[in-house]
């Protein structure tokens, strides 16, 4: 497994496994990896002929409040983990992604500091933009509609950092294939719908989530939680399975199932981001469960923020 940690190398390393008539496939990471990662892989060789999977703690989608700061990282441990899988060919960790050897950083004036892509002054920023003064990097991709709930509503500058933290790795790797984990359900459907909108010719492949023994869905953020917390965690994952149940015994009603989970989920000591019944596709919230949706929930535990899905395949009438 190669490790590969400048642009122009790991470009010159996918078209070189083109020539030789090669297939590639992607697996984006911000490191700490799991067996959830790791199921990504082995997902992605499936489907390509050589796996590239990148770390990359993106500075673009965290705001300065959030934890860019605390994100877990073990660089060593992710090379172990990702070589005894035996189906990765390079692993891509870059420096910068955001470095274009310009000089310095540009000066913008704070009264010309934008927010995420809305226009408005002097409105939430990434850290990425905090940092560097908000001129090094100007350009980004933002999916309008489907970003803005959800995850989108709690965390305005995440989903237009995703975008284009993932859009600058397409065109770097240049991938084939890129296969992105259900747990984060908005976060796939995003890049599905901005692949298809700006025409790459990339297939997107959504892996089901990976669980603990105990039900918890694998996260990097999942060390952080305190034993008391973990435990108190796992109401999610109960929470979404008795809402299950319970549409396949004729429960339609969104409000409903949305109160029954809330109540679970708060009892057990979490608090409750959001709560929210979807139609798979779309993403727009439907009042009664009549067709394919899925049930998305954010909720904090402690310091830690989890979230968790589950999909409802089977109309309930």
């Amino acid at each position: 497994m190669e490790v590969i940690r400048e642009k122009a190398d790991m470009r010159a390393w996918s078209r070189r496994m083109r020539r030789d008539g090669k297939s590639l496939a992607l697996v984006p990471t911000m490191g700490y990896l799991h067996e959830g990662h790791l199921s990504l892989a082995r997902e992605a060789r499936a489907h390509a002929d050589v796996i590239v999977v990148s770390v990359y703690v993106n500075p673009g989608q965290f705001a300065p409040s959030e934890d860019l700061s605390t994100y877990p990282s073990d660089f060593q441990g992710d090379l172990r983990k990702l070589s005894q899988t035996g189906v990765v060919q390079a692993l891509f960790c870059p420096r910068n992604l955001y470095d274009y050897d310009t000089p310095g950083p540009l000066s913008v004036p704070p009264r010309h500091r934008l927010s995420a892509g809305s226009g408005e002054e002097q409105a939430p920023v990434s850290c990425l933009e905090k940092e560097r003064g908000g001129g090094t990097h100007e350009t980004w991709v933002r999916v309008e509609r489907l970003e803005k709930g959800m995850c989108g509503a709690s965390r305005p500058v995440f989903f237009r950092g995703v975008a284009t933290v993932v859009t600058k790795l397409f065109h770097i790797v240049e991938p084939d294939v890129a296969i992105f984990g259900k747990k984060d359900y908005q976060q796939w459907r995003i890049i599905s719908r901005m692949v298809r909108d700006l025409d790459f010719a990339i297939e997107i492949i959504g892996s089901e989530i990976v669980r603990e023994a105990d039900g918890l869905a694998m996260s990097s953020r999942n060390v952080r939680l305190s034993p008391r917390d973990r435990k108190q965690a796992l109401s999610i994952n109960k929470a979404l399975s008795e809402a299950k149940v319970h549409i396949s015994k004729g429960s339609v009603s969104s409000q409903e199932i949305k109160d029954r989970i809330i109540q679970t989920v708060s009892d057990a000591g979490g608090r409750i981001d959001y709560v929210e019944i979807v139609e798979q596709e779309s993403l727009e919230p439907v009042e009664k469960i009549e067709y394919l949706v899925v049930i998305c929930i954010a909720a904090w535990f402690g310091d830690v923020r989890l979230i968790d899905n589950i999909e409802i395949d089977v109309p309930a009438v």
